[in-house]
């Protein structure tokens, strides 16, 4: 950057004058800051949701990642079978197979018995 000349107004006003491309790489700079403000805006938001959220443990986010379901990941991370799970919320195996694989949705209370069963929060169980 050039050093800036001052001008000094008949009124004591004082002016910068500096190159026009000094100017625009001001410009510049100042676009970029207002863009990295709203993201860390936006990053700051997210975060505070997240503290109101129970995360899902590291273990059942890697299992999503490997293709399971999240109700089969949950199952997984609490070390039952499908059929234990099942005789706990009292549904035959077959019917939690099919939850596990997304061919059926549980209904609201089936939802409430599998949180339950598996001791999660309620918004952990898809519905």
């Amino acid at each position: 950057m050039n050093a800036p000349q001052i001008i000094r107004t008949s009124t004591g006003e004082e002016l910068v004058v500096i190159p026009k491309a000094d100017y625009e790489a001001l410009l510049h700079a100042a676009e970029e800051a207002r863009e990295d403000a709203a993201d860390v805006a936006i990053y700051d938001e997210r975060k505070a949701e997240l503290k109101t959220e129970k995360l899902l443990p590291a273990e059942v986010t890697m299992d999503i990642l490997r293709g399971s379901s999240r109700l089969k990941a949950l199952r997984n991370w609490r070390k039952l079978t499908q059929a234990e799970l099942a005789d706990a919320i009292g549904v035959s195996q077959g019917f939690l197979s099919d939850l596990e694989s997304n061919r059926r949705k549980p209904s609201a209370q089936t939802s409430a018995m599998l949180a339950k069963a598996l001791d999660v929060p309620g918004e952990w169980i898809e519905s």
